[in-house]
């Protein structure tokens, strides 16, 4: 499953503020109560006829589980929410059902008791359709309903009684009976389509399944249409609702090339006889790998293959790979318990660049992986974070582990050990992993042991030392010589407090002008060795470590000197990451990061511009004064607007990094007030709402996006308006994505509280209505307004919420800088409790205690730098 979160990072326009938010991810929770089954029962086979009522909301289910016991039993226990059971019968005696809806079981007991060995039970029963867009629910237009499923990581159990943990795999026959002009979509391939069984009805019946988790079933049912497409011998489809089918073509595109990478790159093919992709009007996740019919939110899926921009092509992308590796990872082999959930998306996260690099180099998706890679880092360098293997039992623990340590910090550190071993060594590791595991599940130990095994090096201890520990390693580096460079290892914290005596064992990869040189680097080293004649040294070659490095300053000036000859851009991306968290950790100054920025001003590449000066913009925004902020835009002005000139006006052939790089620069002198920026960007917006709410898609979408946004910072009433129309249009999702986003830019007071009452009207999706606030939250101008708002209107606020994106907003209150505010926000959500959120809550008041600490040490410098550049 991919994180809803994860689309933000690929927003050219709002892509730091979504990097703030994905700060705020929810960690686990200490456990409650466990809520585990008691065991002894082996489900192998369900048979599902499943009769949904579209219009009453409601569906009837007719079930058989075909089962083994260890030992005779009266009871049986299994898993099941919001389920009325009608009968359940074991053989020839009928069972009286008893609920414990706190744990979300029911069990089962018989008259006499049932022999060990194979039973099958029999259950009818009614469940809902419900709104919360988890379990057996309605997905709406305007149009029409739909009924769409979506069961990780615990909600298989609110369409079928199911033993719904990860490690009770079953095979499964499944039948829906729908509406004559409906079909619907499953797991596997349509065996039979029969009339009835009452008029006005059809039963379609669907081919068994292979052996695989409760979670990864799914059904829909609607009136989707397909494009269709082939890899492989494999047939491909990309469905949606009728008016969007259009745009489907490039996820097609996409998936053709995908699958035959995978049947390679794995050495086993694709296991299902069909891919299934579906795009779902109301969907909470990105996206979700159930087995050969993958669901997708329409803004991850749905794009114009010829006018379409590259970022959002990319975004389309890589979310394909990361569903589609998941059939490999998480579905063959799954991991027994949700402790060890980062072996699903950890991997799914470190292989989902793969294909894409393969396909389109020139969309720089390295790039965006050492982008994701820094904030990953900081995420993990708070005082509150968590291990990558973490404890977790409840419903609320195991939605809480869906985070950024899961996704980011074990798909990181899976490169690390990638980059390590080579690529070949380490893919016929996964390979032996995989194909020892097909159809079964797997534990961490499985994983490292099998790569230790096919390298014969020493992977399990860096895995290990890796999953089992919080936080991030900080090398620093004390002046080298003939044998190499001394290094100390700690614990770094963003804070610059916290007990840092820790250490790993991990592959450091030291460059200069020639290849590099990788050492295993122990809690017992305290040097390594460098390349032979070494000019200057960079400790992670190709930016790949799970790790933050610190120099002497000999050593910096000279990686500085190097930098845009001797340094890759991910490299460089690396280096301006490490430099801003040592200064947010008060071991640099952000004048001295500002002169690195300045330093490499006319860097050529779009992603190292857009690190670079998304860091100016949080300088201006979290430490510079009012004053300051004047200052700092003159100095702004000066130096960047001729690099800006120099690239002269947007032109049909362009590069990405071309255009990324313009875009970057246009915000940044946006936010400088810029005169001729500005007008220029006006200009843009003008002609992109020359027809109204619909967007002119014959402009550059990535600096249109860009002058659009830049607009709406100073924009008025008569542009709100267009923009507004636009996010109530639903024939492109995602320009009414970008519209509902760009809402929460404007920053009149009237205009603000416009799209407040808005979010909270029921008009907006709810699956999207945390975006605008946590937007708005994050806004310097605009952040005061919406806590208030949010305080005086909690109720109407939090009947928006789902089961997950409450926590996004208890997040993004981690945006405040003060004392009196860190207090309110605690005693705030002390009161008015957001589900799965607990250690949200916690990460958003260390943000809010480092930024109080941030402003304090450095303000003072910012000034001095400040008065030194006027000069």
């Amino acid at each position: 499953m991919l994180d809803t979160l994860k689309d933000m990072f690929f927003n050219t326009v709002l892509r730091r503020t979504s990097l703030a938010l994905a700060l705020s991810l929810p960690l686990a929770a200490p456990a409650l109560h466990a809520q585990r089954l008691p065991g002894g029962v082996h489900p192998e086979h369900y048979s599902l006829t499943l009769t949904p009522d579209l219009q009453a909301a409601t569906f009837s289910g007719e079930e058989t589980i075909d089962l083994v016991l260890d030992a005779p039993s009266k009871a049986i226990t299994l898993n099941a929410a919001e389920i009325k059971f009608l009968s359940v019968k074991a053989g020839s005696q009928t069972a009286q059902v008893t609920e414990d809806s706190a744990k979300e079981q029911a069990t089962f007991s018989f008259p006499q008791e049932l022999p060990a060995g194979k039973t099958t039970l029999s259950i009818s029963y009614t469940g809902i359709l419900n709104d919360k867009l988890r379990g057996f629910y309605l997905s709406k237009t305007k149009a029409r309903n739909y009924a769409v499923t979506q069961f990780e990581p615990t909600d298989a159990r609110r369409a079928y009684p199911s033993f719904d943990e990860p490690a009770l795999k079953a095979t499964y026959d499944l039948t829906l009976i729908v509406d004559a002009n409906d079909t619907a979509i499953a797991n596997t391939g349509i065996v039979s389509d029969n009339p009835g069984p009452i008029a006005g009805k059809h039963t379609l019946k669907f081919a068994t399944t292979p052996k695989m988790s409760t979670y990864l079933v799914a059904f829909l049912v609607g009136d989707f249409q397909c494009t269709s497409g082939k890899a492989d011998g494999v047939p491909i489809r990309a469905c949606s609702t009728p008016d969007k089918v259009g745009m489907t073509k490039f996820a097609v595109q996409a998936a053709e090339y995908i699958l035959p990478y995978y049947d390679k790159y794995f050495g086993i093919k694709y296991p299902m006889p069909k891919l299934d992709m579906i795009a779902l009007p109301d969907f909470e996740a990105g996206a979700m790998e159930n087995f050969g019919c993958i669901t997708y939110r329409e803004t991850d899926f749905l794009v114009d293959e010829r006018t379409g921009s590259i970022p959002a092509k990319k975004r389309v992308a890589i979310v394909v790979a990361h569903e589609m590796a998941h059939q490999w990872f998480g579905d063959m082999v799954t991991m027994q318990w949700w402790d060890n959930l980062w072996l699903n998306e950890g991997f799914a996260t470190w292989m989902e660049s793969k294909p894409v690099a393969k396909w389109k180099p020139e969309w720089n998706f390295p790039q965006d992986n050492a982008i994701d890679l820094d904030a990953t880092q900081n995420l993990d360098s708070q005082a509150t974070t968590r291990t990558i293997r973490a404890h977790a039992e409840t419903p609320e623990e195991i939605n809480e582990m869906f985070d950024g340590i899961a996704y980011g910090k074990a798909g990181a550190v899976i490169g690390m050990v990638e980059n390590y071993l080579g690529e070949e060594t380490f893919r016929q590791g996964v390979h032996n992993y995989l194909a020892a595991h097909l159809y079964a599940n797997a534990t961490a130990e499985d994983f490292w042991n099998a790569q230790t095994t096919t390298s014969r090096k020493p992977v399990d201890a860096i895995m290990q030392s890796f999953v089992t520990q919080p936080g991030v390693p900080l090398l620093t580096f004390s002046q080298q010589d003939a044998k190499g460079a001394p290094v100390a290892q700690s614990r770094f914290f963003l804070s610059g407090k916290g007990n840092t005596a820790q250490s790993w064992t991990l592959p450091v990869c030291a460059k200069s002008n020639g290849k590099p040189v990788c050492n295993v680097l122990t809690p017992a080293d305290k040097a390594i060795t460098l390349p032979a004649k070494a000019p200057f040294f960079y400790a992670n070659a190709s930016g790949k470590g799970y790790y933050r490095t610190a120099y002497t300053a000999d050593q910096l000036k000279a990686i500085i000197a190097k930098a845009e000859t001797g340094l890759t851009p991910e490299e460089r991306i690396g280096l301006l990451g490490d430099r801003w968290a040592l200064v947010r950790s008060g071991q640099g100054t952000a004048g001295d990061y500002m002169s690195l920025v300045l330093a490499l001003k006319n860097d050529p590449n779009g992603l190292v511009m857009e690190t670079a000066l998304d860091t100016v913009k949080l300088i201006n925004a979290r430490i510079a004064t009012d004053d300051d902020r004047v200052k700092l835009a003159e100095i702004l002005r000066r130096e960047f607007t001729p690099v800006y000139k120099s690239l002269g006006s947007s032109a049909p052939g362009d590069s990405y990094d071309r255009q990324e790089l313009r875009a970057q620069l246009m915000s940044l002198l946006g936010l400088a007030k810029d005169p001729a920026v500005l007008a220029e960007a006006k200009e843009l917006t003008d002609r992109a709402y020359a027809s109204g709410s619909k967007r002119d898609k014959g402009l550059d979408p990535i600096l249109t996006d860009t002058a659009i946004a830049v607009t709406a910072a100073n924009g008025d009433a008569a542009l709100y308006d267009k923009v507004f129309t636009a996010s109530k249009d639903q024939s492109d999702p995602g320009q009414q994505s970008d519209a509902l986003r760009t809402l929460a830019l404007f920053r009149d007071p009237a205009l603000v509280k416009r799209t407040l009452d808005y979010v909270v009207s029921g008009e907006v999706r709810n699956q999207d209505s945390w975006i605008p606030l946590a937007i708005l939250l994050v806004g310097r101008d605009t952040r005061e307004q919406t806590w208030s708002y949010i305080q005086q209107n909690w109720e109407k606020v939090h009947a928006q919420m789902t089961t997950n994106s409450g926590s996004r907003v208890v997040g993004a209150a981690g945006s405040f800088c003060s004392v009196e505010k860190h207090d309110e926000v605690a005693s705030f959500f002390a009161t008015h409790k957001v589900d799965a959120a607990e250690r949200t809550l916690a990460k958003a008041l260390d943000s809010i205690n480092d930024c109080v600490h941030l402003r304090e040490a450095q303000e003072p410098v910012l000034h001095q730098w400040l008065a030194e550049q006027a000069r």
